[in-house]
């Protein structure tokens, strides 16, 4: 990180007093990061000295104009008409707007929604609606739901029964009935927000999932299943049949409705804890492979298997809509050493899951490792484990990093989670982005709610282009202007306004800078806005306006300064 970069940290973090021990914190770790050394768990468990801040310069202080307080005046302080005096083609627009910032959805055990199972339709649909507005009135542009917990389906589907945890019986849909993916789809979208529905592709049930009813995959298709230890079923991996149904139900999901990603969470191979520490029981599959010629061994076999079937996915999902983005969020480790300070549990080796191939290789589109331990945690360090997976992003992909708001409850570290945002912001300045655990805490700790709305999502972000899926972007609209009193009302055209999933209006007033608002297309298709002509108690003057059409992989359409006389 530059110097820049941690000036212009600086220089946020100065907004309010948590971010100024955000600021500590982070230039403590830059000093020397470490207190503590821990061993690094599983995903699914339970789940300093003085520094003094430095001196902020004077010229980094200066008051935000608030362009949202129109300014009080008279008819014969306003001209008659505001017209446009020129436009200059800037092909990049004035100000960077783009951050992912998404929160996982579980539905499994009811994590976050229901909130228990077999609810009415009505407090289904009420509970999901308070979910979306924390997130849409706290700036996120993504949510990641859980589709699919254990081999079955919270929304309408001939391939797999209707989950235990949406009606409190599998196989049982809705009453009154509804399609609740398509509802989740359809108010993300209303609020300007991606929806990425998050599968987990081989386990067949889990110990929370109440009766196996005679539709699951354990009854249905015993040959397919495993049971472990700890009371969970899992599907073989190794099994054709097994890779053939995962892949059926993401195909589905992707030509019946309109998600914008397809996401894997850490489990492949299951955790060694959920089957007692000993081996996964796929003894029949194994000797199998080796009867029939196989000369791999076992881990090698175990991972190909894995590899074989994200290779498949990644190619299908483009096949059928090249803007559907495919994220995992493995396990943070990848393998213990790597970096060389980096201890802790083997993924490559335990879950058979190698990530580092998969991002290198390219076929995701965004990885989101499961970074859910602490700044200064030196055998597990957040910081060190994102430049480690950064600097294997060979393929220049996403790397938006899974941060762990629960570590917000732990006493010392209330500040933790701002600490990693900040962190992640600057060693991803040109691709920012991160997903959220434990929307349940945020949601409960009004002070990190508080602090979020006002200074780390205070303002909206664009989700970051994609070129690598799409690098065509849309035509840049035409815009007009007509002040109406102190109303400057804009309006615009495009050519093809239905290729168009966002527009960002963009305004300078005089003697401030840029600033933005970003416009969700089905909440604006009638293509008009205003803004405020003179604002402030000074009666500071719009001088400069832009609009970019943005497209559903993020590219932005050429930016034209508008000039206002």
């Amino acid at each position: 990180m530059n110097l820049t970069d941690i000036m212009r940290m600086q220089s946020l973090m100065k907004r309010s007093s948590l971010l100024k021990k955000s600021l500590a914190a982070f230039s403590l770790f830059l000093i020397f990061s470490c207190k503590t050394q821990q061993t690094a768990n599983n995903s699914d468990g339970d789940e300093t000295p003085e520094v003094v801040e430095p001196e902020i310069p004077s010229e980094q202080k200066v008051e935000e104009l608030d362009t949202t307080k129109p300014a009080e005046v008279t008819p014969e302080e306003l001209p008659d008409t505001v017209a446009i005096e020129k436009e200059v083609l800037k092909n990049e627009p004035p100000i960077d707007v783009a951050e992912f910032r998404a929160a996982w959805i579980a539905t499994v055990a009811n994590i976050n929604w229901p909130s228990r199972s077999g609810l009415p339709t009505a407090q289904q649909q009420q509970e999901a609606i308070k979910l979306l507005d924390f997130l849409a009135n706290h700036n996120y542009n993504a949510v990641i739901f859980q589709v699919r917990p254990q081999a079955d389906a919270l929304y309408e589907s001939e391939l797999e029964p209707w989950s235990y945890f949406l009606t409190g019986q599998q196989g049982k849909a809705p009453d009154p009935y509804y399609d609740p993916l398509n509802f989740w789809i359809k108010e993300a979208h209303q609020r300007g927000m991606e929806l990425h529905v998050w599968l987990n592709p081989y386990r067949a049930y889990h110990t929370t999932g109440g009766e196996i009813g005679a539709a699951s995959v354990v009854k249905t298709n015993p040959e397919m299943v495993v049971k472990l230890q700890n009371g969970m079923y899992w599907m073989d991996p190794s099994r054709e049949d097994v890779q053939d149904r995962t892949a059926a139900v993401v195909q589905d999901l992707v030509q019946r409705y309109d998600v914008d990603g397809i996401h894997f969470d850490d489990y492949f191979y299951p955790y060694d804890s959920y089957n007692g520490g000993k081996d996964f029981p796929d003894d029949q599959s194994w000797n199998a492979y080796k009867n029939s010629g196989g000369k791999l061994s076992r881990g090698d076999w175990r991972r190909k298997n894995v590899d074989d079937f994200i290779e498949r996915v990644a190619k299908m999902i483009k096949n059928e809509k090249r803007f559907v983005k495919f994220g995992i969020s493995p396990f943070g480790i990848w393998r213990p050493g790597y970096p060389q300070s980096i201890a802790g549990y083997d993924q490559y080796e335990k879950l058979y899951a190698d990530a580092k191939k998969w991002l290198n290789e390219g076929w995701v589109d965004y990885l989101t490792p499961q970074l859910y331990w602490k700044t200064a945690q030196t055998a597990q360090s957040f910081p060190v484990l994102l430049n480690w997976w950064q600097e294997e992003n060979t393929q220049n992909r996403h790397i938006w990093p899974g941060i762990n708001a629960g570590l917000i409850k732990e006493e010392g570290y209330e500040n933790e989670l701002f600490n990693q945002l900040m962190i992640t912001r600057g060693m991803l300045s040109k691709d920012a982005g991160a997903v959220l655990w434990d929307l349940k805490t945020l949601m409960n700790d009004k002070e990190a709610e508080k602090a979020l709305a006002e200074n780390y999502f205070r303002k909206p972000a664009l989700v970051p282009a994609s070129p690598w899926m799409d690098d065509k972007a849309p035509k840049s609209p035409e815009v007009s202007t007509n002040l109406d009193a102190n109303t400057l009302r804009i309006s615009w055209t495009h050519p093809n306004p239905n290729e168009v999933f966002k527009w960002v209006l963009y305004f300078q007033y005089e003697g401030s800078k840029w600033d933005f608002k970003i416009l969700n297309a089905d909440q604006f298709s009638a293509l008009k806005t205003t803004l405020s002509y003179l604002v402030g108690e000074k009666k500071v003057k719009l001088s400069k306006i832009g609009i970019t059409a943005v497209d559903r992989t993020g590219n932005q359409s050429d930016f034209k300064e508008i000039i206002l006389e």
